[in-house]
């Protein structure tokens, strides 16, 4: 299968606790550019999420949005420093002796004291975030793909049909190429009787005018290298995979072969169908950008 580099895919994941959503949408790109943005809490998991979205995508420009919100209520806990208590009790210790002082510390005294008992934020539970953050990573992925998927069946559909069309006007070159030779071969005669009314005509001199003529507008070689390069474009598309690149050279060459016909052409209807060739041409290329 193909798939386009347009796609969009969406996953929201809730528990009792979190609730992580991931959106992801793309457009065309060279190669591959992902762009996160997500909670400052989730710059751990960054190398991890950027390896796993890897594995789905091969090229685009791909932004990635990461929401997230704790439904937890014991956000904060407290901490208890026993080396700074143990000082400020030998402290006090010390000071009654010097100064003959009661000692009448309490722990509720002793608690009061600074950096004693400190409030802090509750450690994450990095694993049970990433265990939810992974699951929605991935089935926003899997239904991005699937998005993809499906244009790109679209564009495999409509690339073939533009093929079957510049099938249909390299037959008609083919078919008119022979007629042109023959039609100048015609008229060359009538202007050389013309010119020379009774005198004998040199058939061998008209039959050298005619093959210099047919070597200047024929077209054989470049109808059958397009013709080689639509069915290798077919066949690309029916095997499907990451070809947009490949896709993309090809095209290059059937526009390359297009305009070497549209130069040597002599004549009107060959003319036409040459543009049409080229602008169908060019249509598949535009097309081709989309594929990955």
């Amino acid at each position: 299968m193909i798939k386009s580099m347009t796609g969009f895919g969406r996953c929201e994941k809730v528990t009792d606790q979190y609730k992580i959503s991931v959106e992801m949408k793309a457009v065309n790109h060279r190669y591959l550019d992902l762009s996160i943005k997500m909670p400052k809490r989730f710059n751990y998991f960054e190398a991890a999420i950027r390896s796993m979205l890897k594995d789905h995508i091969q090229r685009g420009k791909v932004d990635v949005f990461i929401s997230y919100e704790d439904y937890t209520e014991e956000k904060l806990c407290l901490k208890y420093n026993k080396a700074l208590a143990a000082e400020y009790v030998q402290y006090f210790k010390e000071m009654g002796e010097q100064f003959g002082l009661t000692d009448d510390l309490t722990v509720t005294a002793l608690a009061r004291m600074p950096e004693v008992l400190t409030m802090e934020e509750a450690p994450e539970d990095e694993e049970a975030i990433w265990k939810i953050l992974s699951e929605a990573l991935k089935e926003a992925a899997d239904r991005f793909v699937e998005s993809r998927r499906l244009e790109g069946e679209n564009l495999k559909e409509d690339l073939m049909k533009k093929l079957d069309y510049m099938a249909e006007l390299v037959d008609y070159i083919e078919e008119r190429s022979p007629q042109i030779v023959a039609e100048y071969r015609k008229k060359l005669e009538e202007k050389v009787r013309e010119f020379l009314e009774s005198a004998a005509v040199d058939e061998n001199r008209i039959a050298a005018e005619v093959t210099v003529f047919a070597d200047k507008v024929c077209v054989d070689e470049e109808t059958v290298r397009l013709r080689s390069h639509m069915d290798h474009t077919r066949s690309e598309l029916k095997a499907g995979g990451s070809i947009g690149r490949k896709l993309d050279f090809i095209a290059q060459e059937m526009n390359r072969e297009a305009n070497t016909i549209l130069s040597k052409a002599n004549d009107l209807e060959v003319s036409e169908k040459a543009i049409a060739l080229k602008t169908e041409i060019e249509k598949v290329r535009e097309q081709i950008q989309n594929i990955e």
